[in-house]
């Protein structure tokens, strides 16, 4: 049985093909050409589909994305203006009657925390947060071991947590937003404020060659991650923290900090219970994830 695997993102399109045991060959990345809109991207997906299907016969699609992801049906049901045109369309509808094979699709971070608990960091594992950190900040949430999406498929939309009421203006019209803090791309600005241009492995040198200036920058960052993610913490009680995005290759330097940080605004029994870890499957991840969401719903096999 092998399965197409599509992770569409806001700036690359990357794909594999998959077996059901989760090995991939055959990976590939295509630019997303968001700015072109979201009829452009569909075309792009059935291009790349037909590329898939005539590599390997396939059983089916398997698809994370950007967005708020009915994952019944397959629909995007809100995406910001980075992709125009892109709510409300019906991509595995589209996929499906083009190819006459099942498609499936979920939310992108959704993805990521399935990929993760089903061969990743949070292998077994039944209750966990996911949070990938990037343009902005992604939630996903296992309860006794099912993936929580919210009574309308949009639970886990952390990053538009209210951090500091009233401050920094946000991309989804409102103020002072956990991402605008917290997320990579907020560190990036933090250090483009104090460095100049300084891309963040850069930085990420400097603090490990004991720069206090870029210690403070990285600091101040820390705190208002981890003051979100006590919130979290305390409110949802989770066995284990995921990190993901990009800025996890930064590894233990990372992680160290998040976990002293994080263990000074946690409660006794919240603390005692609790594993902060980083996502072990990187870019296969979200590929993963949406093989395992498509693995969930058809149990079709190859004759």
């Amino acid at each position: 049985m092998y399965i197409g695997a599509i992770d569409i993102g806001g700036t690359s399109i990357k794909t594999a093909i998959s077996d059901e045991y989760g090995q991939l060959t055959n990976a590939k990345a295509y630019p997303t050409e968001a700015e072109k809109g979201g009829a452009h991207l569909m075309n792009k997906i059935v291009m790349i589909c037909e590329e898939m299907h005539a590599a390997e016969s396939l059983s089916g699609f398997a698809i994370s994305s950007a967005g708020q992801v009915d994952a019944e049906t397959g629909t995007i049901i809100y995406a910001n203006d980075t992709i125009p045109g892109y709510s409300g369309m019906n991509v595995c509808e589209q996929i499906t009657e083009k190819f006459r094979i099942p498609a499936t699709m979920d939310n992108d971070v959704n993805c990521t925390a399935l990929g993760e608990q089903w061969l990743g960091a949070a292998k077994n594992v039944s209750d966990f947060l996911t949070v990938t950190l990037g343009t902005g900040i992604g939630g996903a949430l296992f309860i006794n071991g099912f993936l929580y999406r919210g009574f309308n498929f949009s639970g886990g939309e952390i990053g538009h947590m209210t951090l500091y009421p009233g401050g920094k203006p946000c991309t989804c019209n409102l103020a002072g937003c956990y991402e605008r803090y917290a997320s990579s791309a907020a560190l990036a600005v933090a250090v483009h404020q104090k460095f100049g241009e300084l891309e963040l492995p850069a930085f990420f040198e400097m603090i490990r060659s004991g720069s206090v200036e870029a210690n403070i920058v990285f600091e101040k960052w820390v705190d208002d991650l981890t003051t979100g993610l006590a919130s979290l913490v305390t409110i949802l009680n989770p066995s284990m923290v995921v990190i993901g995005g990009g800025i996890s290759a930064q590894g233990s330097l990372l992680l160290e900090a998040i976990q002293t940080s994080l263990d000074s605004k946690l409660m006794p029994n919240h603390k005692s219970c609790l594993t902060v870890t980083l996502a072990e499957k990187g870019n296969d991840a979200n590929l993963l994830g949406a093989v395992r969401h498509f693995l969930n719903n058809h149990s079709v096999q190859n004759d």
